[in-house]
């Protein structure tokens, strides 16, 4: 794998450490961070995300990095592979998840920067997408602030969620690498 920690400004995107399990559990239980997403996570549920994860960095040398922000665990920023079948998979996806008092602050932005240089440069990635529920306005911010184009004829139905969830129809963004 290589890179095993990157350092911006103000942030470290790193492994994952097991003091981090605490910390993830506590903000992927929050109400207003899971907001655009089914439901808020059980303790075994974000377990299991975090070993999902790890096994990412291992499978495809890429991953989401553990984010920290004055020594403190904040969330995740980082690449990974969809595991549903859409119109524009396989692909490799930019996400982020952080704890509602580190939103404001533009680290995700600043985290996600570094993440994409990783991909594009040590990766050797092409293109990198992103996506999210068309109500989910902060994320969608985000991915413009990275240069990201937004495409509405690529949006879709998320085919993990139910016909009837209104968080079902999602917004498809994408960058290409930097010539």
């Amino acid at each position: 794998m290589g890179t095993t920690t990157i350092a911006t400004g103000r942030l470290l995107l790193r492994r994952w450490r097991a003091a981090d399990r605490e910390p993830f559990a506590a903000l992927n239980a929050d109400p207003a961070v899971m907001e655009h997403f089914p439901a808020p996570l059980t303790r075994g549920q974000s377990d299991a995300l975090a070993d999902r994860i790890e096994e990412g960095f291992e499978e495809h040398g890429i991953g989401l990095w553990a984010v920290e922000a004055g020594g403190a665990f904040i969330g995740f920023t980082g690449l990974s592979v969809p595991r549903f079948t859409a119109h524009f998979t396989p692909c490799v996806e930019i996400g982020w998840r952080l704890a509602r008092s580190a939103w404001g602050h533009g680290y995700a932005t600043e985290a996600a920067r570094a993440a994409l240089a990783d991909g594009f440069g040590r990766a050797g990635l092409t293109e990198v997408v992103s996506f999210t529920a068309v109500s989910n306005l902060r994320s969608q911010a985000v991915m413009r602030r990275l240069g990201m184009t937004h495409d509405p004829a690529e949006d879709f139905d998320h085919p993990a969620l139910s016909d009837d969830s209104p968080l079902r129809r999602h917004v498809l963004y994408r960058l290409r690498a930097p010539r």
